[in-house]
């Protein structure tokens, strides 16, 4: 019955998010903050800098579109909640959603449900929470290289690595039952790829929320799941929300741990081979050097492009220019991590330089509540890969490696490498 309700939910989900008249073709003339050359950012956006901080470069929906490539003012108006919103449920036509049930989760919800509905994870994402997971993450981690190890001497990384790795934590994290790992992962198979339309953003929203939402409505009826975030959710939260905010705030954990720290682990890995003495530090295992250079992978990598349109809801200065209510302003946080006036060579990857203050998991109000526990995922998949195999070694022609093209969150289809 369980199955049947999930199936059926799923189709009607599906075809409701094709009809939304999102952007159905990403203009030529903004496309370029989207798009990258291998690891850095395209010449066109650090060109763009050069004519200021801030520029108005486009219209989209018939509204003026800003775009921030300096790290200040990006670090401002991400903090910004008063003068700037998240909500573009105008913009793309779907005023009827509940907070829970947006694209985006949390990230594209203003106050006060964005407070309401954050008050419920927060206190999952605590650091004691956050040490009672790292044998989890351990476990998963250990079970990722064994695999390899057994589909030697040569794997694809980022399928047995970069992939399995989050989503055994993340799963872990859900409480989510081993019988439903498999098609929960096909559900989430989509990527945040903007060449088809948007479609992708959709299909996958509307799959995997609804896969979440069953499985809390199944929760409340029957308790049965492991414990993990959604069972003490409804435990906890039960009787203030309902199961569609609940399995939307479990998709929101989701969306945003998923794919952000697989292309990190793929990405950082690729970086991390160019850079013997980083891969060095990495075996040796020392905590404040490890850090070093997790901080300085996550600034160079910087996989999550763009953060979630600002919506200007009064006439504010950004930069040295002035926007007025309705404008859009988007913040480049590839553009702003490489921003030379920020950081001396940021073009360069170096852990020796001080990485303070990173906005790869965003800044201010919308700033990933999972940041932490993604720092410790890294910390361990990338000490645990380098000591299990510190010969590992490229398998491929690095001018063979393809990348995501037009991608919210950048990554490298696949990751050739021999074991050594």
């Amino acid at each position: 019955m369980a199955s049947s309700l999930r199936g059926t939910a799923f189709k009607l989900a599906l075809s409701t998010a094709r009809r939304v008249p999102y952007v159905r073709r990403v203009p030529a003339s903004i496309r370029f903050p989207l798009q990258r050359d291998g690891i850095d950012p395209v010449p066109r956006l650090a060109a763009t800098r050069e004519r200021g901080a801030v520029v108005r470069f486009a219209s989209l929906l018939g509204t003026r579109v800003w775009l921030v490539t300096g790290y200040d003012v990006a670090r401002a108006v991400l903090a910004d909640s008063h003068a700037f919103g998240n909500d573009v449920r105008d913009l793309i036509g779907r005023q009827d959603r509940a907070p829970a049930e947006r694209i985006g989760g949390l990230g594209m919800t203003d106050q006060p449900d964005h407070g309401r509905l954050r008050g419920v994870l927060t206190p999952y994402f605590t650091r004691r929470r956050l040490v009672e997971l790292q044998s989890d993450i351990d476990r998963v981690v250990e079970a990722a290289l064994d695999d390899m190890e057994a589909h030697g001497p040569e794997v694809d990384l980022v399928e047995r690595f970069g992939f399995q790795v989050p989503f055994g934590v993340i799963c872990d994290l859900l409480g989510m039952p081993d019988v439903d790992r498999a098609a929960f992962r096909a559900q989430g198979a989509a990527r945040f790829d903007l060449r088809d339309a948007g479609a992708g953003i959709f299909d996958t929203a509307a799959g995997t929320r609804q896969f979440l939402i069953d499985l809390v409505a199944a929760e409340r009826l029957d308790p049965h799941l492991p414990d993990g975030l959604m069972s003490r959710m409804v435990a906890d939260h039960g009787d203030a929300f309902d199961d569609v905010e609940l399995g939307g705030l479990a998709d929101g954990v989701f969306l945003g741990g998923y794919e952000t720290s697989a292309s990190m682990l793929s990405l950082g890995t690729w970086v991390l081979l160019q850079h013997p003495e980083s891969w060095a530090t990495l075996q040796r295992g020392e905590p404040a050097e490890v850090d070093r250079v997790v901080e300085e992978l996550l600034r160079f990598v910087c996989p999550v492009q763009m953060a979630f349109p600002r919506i200007a809801r009064r006439e504010v200065a950004v930069g040295e220019h002035v926007v007025i209510p309705g404008d859009i302003v988007l913040v480049s946080l590839t553009g702003a991590e490489r921003d030379p006036d920020h950081r001396v060579d940021p073009e360069h990857f170096d852990p020796t330089k001080p990485t303070a203050g990173t906005l790869a998991f965003g800044h201010g109000m919308h700033r990933c509540v999972g940041a932490e526990l993604a720092r410790m995922e890294l910390r361990t998949a990338l000490v645990a890969l380098a000591r299990r195999f510190p010969g590992l070694s490229l398998a491929c022609d690095p001018a063979d490696l393809r990348f995501t093209e037009l991608a919210i969150v950048h990554g490298v289809e696949r990751l050739p490498v021999r074991l050594g």
